[in-house]
Formats: structure tokens, sequence, C-alpha cells
């Protein structure tokens, strides 16, 4: 283990539990986090829709509805708070929750905060038009031709961004660019003049509204050579001041930390700030806790 830097994961925790992409569960995910020497994670379980539509294929075939998928995720924020305090001592657990994105989402979101307090939310982007993005690379194919071409469903993508950062206003911004998750042509592609302006103008509200950007290392571990947020927007962020802490949006006791200490020597290396701030959300009385 890196002892020069503080091991943390600003959005991490996925369980099978609670999450059918993934694995173990959640005490087990807590268990490694704490054996891996992590001083502090935020468990970032997905919220749960209320609409059908942007139910995931996996869920439709095990046959989960809205109603219960509410009712799992009631659950989760009640073991995640069990564990919470059962682990006090050995890791400070935050207990949030990440985004969808659909019509109406933000009463949704806002609705679910004020029932469960969570400490704060990872605001995400995972579909377009109610079609998941990151499912598969036959769901993104189709969904760049339901846009109109790649170019159009970057711009698309980059738009509902800021509608989620303007309307949400969540605590944490989740792999900002996971757009480009099936795109071999990505950096070119970012660096279109179009997609560029809707990624700069993104960029400035995080900045001016103080959020952290995640720096997600999910991508490394599914074979990616970087990390969600690409090395260009990254020096944009460093430029603007934007708080960036690593999150390896573990799905099971096998992603923990894993490339966590390299992704923190990066981001020393290029001039953030590696006392990593933590998520200070409105829950639980609207401060972090040590």
């Amino acid at each position: 283990m890196n002892k020069q830097f503080q091991r943390v994961s600003i959005h991490g925790g996925h369980s099978g539990q609670f999450c059918l992409h993934a694995s173990n569960t959640l005490e087990e995910i807590v268990q490694a986090y704490i054996n891996e020497g992590f001083a502090w994670v935020g468990i970032t379980e997905h919220m749960p829709p209320s609409e059908e539509a942007v139910i995931y294929p996996e869920e439709r075939s095990a046959e989960l509805d809205s109603a219960a998928l509410q009712n799992r995720f009631r659950e989760y924020i009640e073991h995640c708070r069990y564990l919470q305090h059962k682990y006090r001592e050995k890791i400070t657990l935050y207990v949030g929750m990440e985004t969808e994105s659909y019509a109406g989402c933000a009463k949704d979101i806002a609705a679910l905060r004020q029932q469960y307090q969570p400490e704060y939310i990872v605001g995400s982007v995972h579909h377009l038009d109610t079609i998941a993005l990151d499912y598969s690379r036959e769901e993104y194919a189709w969904l760049a031709e339901h846009c109109g071409g790649m170019d159009a469903m970057y711009c698309r993508y980059f738009d509902d961004q800021y509608d989620m950062l303007t309307t949400i206003k969540p605590e944490v911004v989740g792999h900002f660019d996971l757009i480009r998750i099936f795109d071999g042509d990505y950096r070119k592609r970012l660096e279109k003049p179009a997609i560029q302006k809707r990624i700069v103008r993104n960029l400035d509200v995080i900045a001016q509204a103080g959020l952290i950007l995640d720096y997600n290392l999910r991508a490394l571990f599914k074979g990616a050579e970087e990390p969600y947020v690409s090395r260009n927007i990254l020096e944009m962020a460093l430029q603007r001041g934007i708080s960036v802490v690593p999150g390896d949006d573990s799905h099971g006791v096998d992603g923990i930390g894993a490339n966590i200490d390299e992704a923190m020597r990066g981001l020393r290396t290029l001039g953030f700030d590696s006392n990593w701030q933590r998520p200070c959300g409105s829950g639980r009385g609207g401060s972090c806790y040590s």
C-alpha cells in the first residue's frame, strides 16, 4: 500500500446484494475496504427509478418493477446505516446514492433526499431518452443512430449532463465523460468544437458550484487506457480549481482498490490536492463527519 496518500473512494460500494450487475454482499464490500486500508468511502448505490422505461434489462429479466426497486433501495439505506455504525471505529462510511437521468428525475431525487437523508449524491447520466448508453455496445450503437450520429450523441449527453448539474445539484459528478465508453475515437471526438464547447460549459458549472469531480477508475478495471475523466478534460478541471477525488466504482470485492495508488500518484503529479475533499451534502444535518 502506498503510505503517502490516504486511500479513499468518492464513488464506490455497489454490491450484488442491491445491484444485479455487481457481486458480494454490502458487508463483504465494507470489510474489503477496511482490509485494503481505506480511510473513508462513499457507498453510492443506484437510485430506484420511478419510470419503468429506465429499468435495466437485467432487472426486467429478474421481474423487478419500480415498486420492487423502491423497496430494495429502502433496504439498502437501512443496511448501509447499520454498517456505518457497526464499523465506525474502523472506517468512515458516507451513505450516498447515484442518480439516473430521465424526465422528472429531479423531483424523484428531491423526494429521496428528503426521505432518506443521504450524506450526498453522485450525479451521473446513464440514459438518453431512456436508452442506456453504458449497458452494451449494441445499445450504444443504436443510441448513436437514434441521436443522429456519434457527434450528436456526445452533444446530447453533455447537454443532459448540464441539465442534471443545474437542476439536481449533486455534490459529486460521476464519470464525467462516460459517453466515450464504446468509442475508439473518443480522444479526437472530445476535441470537436461543438463537443468541446459543452465540456467547457459543464466544467465551469462544476467549478462555480464547488462540486467534486469523480476520478472514476472503473474504466481501467474494465481494460480502458485511462479513467473517466480523460487526461485533456482533467487538465481543464485543474485549471479551474475543481476538486478531483478518486473513486473505484467497485462492483464487487475484486474491484476494491484496483488502480487506486497509481491514480492517486498521477493526480498528485498533475498538481491536484491529495488532501481529498469529502462529500459534504444536505443529509444528516448538512455536514460531513470524521
